[in-house]
């Protein structure tokens, strides 16, 4: 049988997770163990935590407050035992960022975070879209653009600077712009956004203010690597941070154009939900993060 913190930590993982059976797998113990444990816990305080329904689990008004109170006392135990072991955070921190800037910024710096912190099992996820962290029991994010979800804390990270480019064939046939003006008659790469299901017009900074400009695709698509790809394979003009396209600039696949009108850089962030103890493993992670990308050539 589990112990009271072992009992507070499966609890507030079935709150979250709004299933027994997803915080069951999370934490390893059987499901039918867990519903024992909850059954316990409630009998032991007198009053019921969640309301449970074929399709989901609700904690209670008395859940929730419990809930809370659970959060600050697994985070001041998690310190206190690392504190006194002289160790650093331990524990799994599960993580979503989108792919790109995953395999081109952090997994080639990961060693020193794995080194410096051998105790954190990192579980990477890689998608674009603003997941619900508590729901999908994700711990921190990282996204791109404006913050849409006032219920998470925001931690800035770096800008990434942005660049307008083309493929050698694409500007051969169309001609390479040199003013905002000069894009009459031609076509972009579509980015269709995941959180409004439009395309993305171009942006460009003129004179200080942003300037937006649309024009028609050959190709859509809602996937960074297969924009990218289009944009290669001379589909239209693109853009993007400027460290996605280095190595392609670097040989010759494609081409910046109106670099004295870049786009507006891309706000770039870290969130983690507002309702939880800012734990040691995503405190470490997000200082991580923020040296790897000042350090990075973006």
């Amino acid at each position: 049988m589990l112990d009271r913190l072992e009992a507070m930590a499966l609890f507030v993982r079935v709150v979250e997770r709004r299933s027994f059976t997803a915080a069951s797998a999370d934490l390893e113990v059987a499901r039918s163990t867990a519903t024992d444990v909850i059954r316990r816990l409630e009998a032991r305080l007198g009053t019921r935590l969640l309301d449970r329904t074929t399709r989901h689990v609700e904690p209670t008004p008395e859940g929730q407050e419990y809930y809370q109170r659970c959060l600050s006392i697994l985070a001041e135990v998690e310190e206190a035992e690392g504190a006194l072991r002289g160790a650093g955070p331990v524990g799994a921190l599960r993580v979503d960022a989108p792919g790109v800037l995953t395999r081109n910024l952090l997994l080639p710096r990961l060693p020193e975070f794995t080194a410096r912190y051998p105790g954190i099992f990192l579980q990477l996820g890689q998608g674009e879209r603003l997941v619900n962290l508590v729901r999908e029991g994700v711990d921190c994010v990282i996204r791109a653009g404006a913050a849409e979800d006032s219920s998470l804390v925001m931690r800035k990270l770096p800008d990434l600077p942005e660049i307008t480019c083309a493929s050698p064939a694409y500007l051969a046939e169309h001609g390479v712009p040199e003013g905002i003006e000069d894009l009459a008659g031609h076509r972009a790469v579509g980015f269709l956004s995941t959180r409004t299901d439009a395309v993305l017009p171009l942006e460009f900074l003129v004179a200080g203010e942003v300037r937006e400009v649309k024009l028609p695709s050959a190709m859509v698509a809602n996937d960074a690597e297969t924009v990218s790809e289009l944009a290669l394979l001379g589909y239209g003009l693109v853009q993007a941070p400027r460290y996605r396209f280095r190595a392609d600039l670097a040989a010759g696949r494609l081409v910046e154009v109106l670099p004295d009108c870049p786009p507006p850089p891309l706000p770039l962030a870290l969130y983690y939900p507002q309702n939880r103890h800012l734990s040691a493993r995503v405190r470490v992670f997000a200082d991580w993060v923020v040296d790897v990308l000042r350090a990075a050539d973006l």
